[in-house]
């Protein structure tokens, strides 16, 4: 016996919720990028007072709260294109 294939087409409409939980992935990606953005501001005034006072390890820290923060809103705004790209180069395979 051969078994049949399967297919999946995703929609968060089909299920009750689904709007709800919509709204609530948008909600969490907004609370996200002012978290990315106050670490980023924190890192700036680390950076900044380090290197004005010559303190290298406030500095290094600061730079690397920058660079995370930067790369944490990045990946928050690329989130739903990185996902799409995986899920179709899934869907590709045969």
């Amino acid at each position: 016996m051969i078994p049949a294939d399967v297919t999946m087409t995703p929609d968060p409409g089909n299920l009750p919720g689904g709007a709800l939980l919509q709204h609530l992935t948008n909600g969490l990606g907004g609370w996200a990028l002012i978290g990315a953005l106050v670490a980023l501001l924190i890192g700036a005034s680390a950076w900044a007072l380090g290197s004005h006072s010559q303190n290298y390890q406030q500095s290094f820290t600061g730079r690397k709260t920058v660079l995370v923060a930067a790369l944490a809103a990045l990946l928050i705004g690329a989130a739903p294109a990185i996902i799409n790209f995986f899920f179709h180069a899934g869907q590709g395979v045969h």
